[in-house]
């Protein structure tokens, strides 16, 4: 699945759990700061709460937050796949406030995601990162991850469509 950490991490890195949906409104809020960071759009912490609250209570979503009060949160979404026994997951989003980063936070959320995935019998996790966004690009390739397809070497794309 995902191999093991490349990265040290450093031993001040704060713990690391999955979410409940008693966590729903940090997490919101974690997500909320990302997209304002990056001048994307977004709902609002409010409404991803109320998502949240109902993602968070299903088989299908999983959140890791670092810390107390939380610093980081990993976000990932699980689907059924005719090509595997168990689920793919998708790592929808990945994010350590600004002041914290590069302490090993990123690192522990992937390595209790790894855990958390093996145990659900997860075997491929897919990422989806922006071209120009190299940093994240080089933090998942240093974790094992790869923008090329194992079999044959082609790099692998995402698309998608609004309705």
């Amino acid at each position: 699945m995902i191999a093991p950490s490349l990265d040290p991490v450093s031993s001040d890195a704060p713990a690391t759990r999955e979410a409940t949906t008693a966590d729903a409104d940090e997490v919101a809020r974690l997500l909320h700061d990302f997209n304002e960071e990056f001048d994307t759009p977004s709902p609002g912490a409010t409404v991803l709460a109320g998502r949240l609250r109902d993602l968070l209570g299903s088989d299908e979503t999983i959140a890791i937050v670092a810390g107390v009060p939380a610093v980081g949160v990993a976000l990932i979404t699980l689907r059924s796949n005719v090509w595997y026994d168990g689920p793919v997951a998708l790592l929808d989003e990945l994010y350590v406030v600004p002041e914290r980063r590069s302490e090993g936070i990123g690192s522990r959320m992937l390595e209790t995601m790894s855990e958390l995935l093996t145990a659900r019998g997860v075997e491929l996790v897919e990422i989806n990162v922006d071209e120009g966004d190299v940093d994240a690009q080089r933090f998942y390739v240093r974790h094992g991850f790869s923008d090329s397809e194992p079999d044959t070497g082609e790099r692998a794309f995402y698309f998608f469509r609004g309705s």
